[in-house]
């Protein structure tokens, strides 16, 4: 397999890879008994009133995080995950569910190699890393 750095999963599968990603993902987490809640209580208290809006925050943090336009810091300043993921219990279950929901949604979208792999191994460390507790 080519090796692909994290900084050029844009240029293989670009904005609309990471766009048909984050809708697959977040359909999955409208429904889904762990995750699900955690988003309707951060989308309460941010006054949203559909997970669009945190889609495309997630859309375009990964864009940037992995060589595309950095529209997220434009917006958002620094990404400060694990500082704006706090308020929520993510634990082990937590965690390990976000990463098979987005193992299904890069299934989904048909997301190829070798971004597929490098992705999963960022979402895998990264996951790890907003579990507290």
């Amino acid at each position: 397999m080519t090796q692909l750095g994290e900084d050029r999963v844009y240029e293989q599968i670009g904005e609309d890879g990471f766009d048909r990603l984050t809708a697959s993902f977040y359909r999955r987490v409208r429904s889904d008994d762990i995750l699900g809640p955690m988003y309707e209580r951060a989308r309460t208290q941010a006054g949203e009133t559909d997970l669009e809006e945190a889609r495309v925050r997630l859309r375009d943090f990964l864009v940037q995080r992995f060589g595309g336009p950095t529209r997220y810091s434009e917006a958002r300043g620094h990404p400060r995950l694990r500082m704006r993921h706090m308020p929520f219990a993510i634990d082990e279950a937590a965690r390990d569910r976000w990463l098979a929901l987005m193992d299904e949604s890069l299934d989904e979208v048909g997301t190829p190699e070798p971004s597929k792999s490098v992705l999963q191994g960022v979402f895998a460390h990264v996951a790890e890393f907003m579990r507290n507790r």
